[in-house]
Formats: C-alpha cells, sequence, structure tokens
C-alpha cells in the first residue's frame, strides 16, 4: 500500500479591473468542478478553499491596512489540500488545474504538522 502524503497547492493569478462574463464564470465553475471533483473521486482531496477580495495586512510593527498582499503582480487566490505518494505526483494533479488556463500559476507545497 502506498503512503500518502499531505501538499497544498496555492493559487495564484493577476488581478484584473475586468470582470468576466457570465458565460465566462460559468465554464471556469464547469472547469473548477471538474478538476476538483476528479481529485476528489480519487480519494485524494483534503480540503479547498477559494479566497475572498476582502483582507487586511498586519506588519510586525502592528501597522493595519486594507487589502491583501499582491507579489509580482499576483494575488493569492486559494489553496487546495491533497494527497499524494510524492511531489511529482501532486505537481502531475497541479498541471490540470483551470487557473493555469487563465494564465495563473499554481505553487506546490509539501506540508509540515505542527504538533
Amino acid at each position: 500500500m502506498e503512503t500518502l502524503q499531505d501538499f497544498m497547492l496555492l493559487f495564484r493569478f493577476e488581478p484584473s479591473t475586468e470582470m468576466p462574463t457570465t458565460e465566462q464564470l460559468q465554464e471556469m465553475e464547469k472547469q473548477w468542478g471538474q478538476f476538483i471533483g476528479n481529485i476528489a473521486m480519487q480519494g485524494k482531496l483534503v480540503n479547498t478553499y477559494q479566497l475572498g477580495f476582502e483582507g487586511k495586512k498586519i506588519a510586525a510593527n502592528q501597522y493595519t491596512e486594507e487589502g491583501f498582499y499582491v507579489a509580482e503582480n499576483l494575488m493569492l487566490s486559494g489553496t487546495m489540500v491533497l494527497k499524494a505518494n510524492s511531489i511529482e505526483a501532486a505537481t502531475e494533479l497541479a498541471k490540470n488545474c483551470p487557473i493555469l488556463f487563465m494564465g495563473g500559476t499554481v505553487e506546490v507545497r509539501s506540508i509540515i504538522p505542527m504538533n
């Protein structure tokens, strides 16, 4: 029996002021449903979250401001934790992520449990 580990996928995309059309939103929802559903049907989905557009940033000096962090013109839009037997296997699953077809990126990271 193979030993599965948890890996986190971090989804990033370039912010835009253009709103997608209703048809584009429906197509994106369909693609995400298929991507997540495929991983779930394999018994490898742990959880997934889409991040909202409201947020606050807190600096080390406790200064707080509205918004969220954008690095290299990309913002974090969501996460997924899945099970795979290696980071290479997790990466192969991530290659089907719809955000890649929208110009975004996926970062695959190992997870260190906090005890």
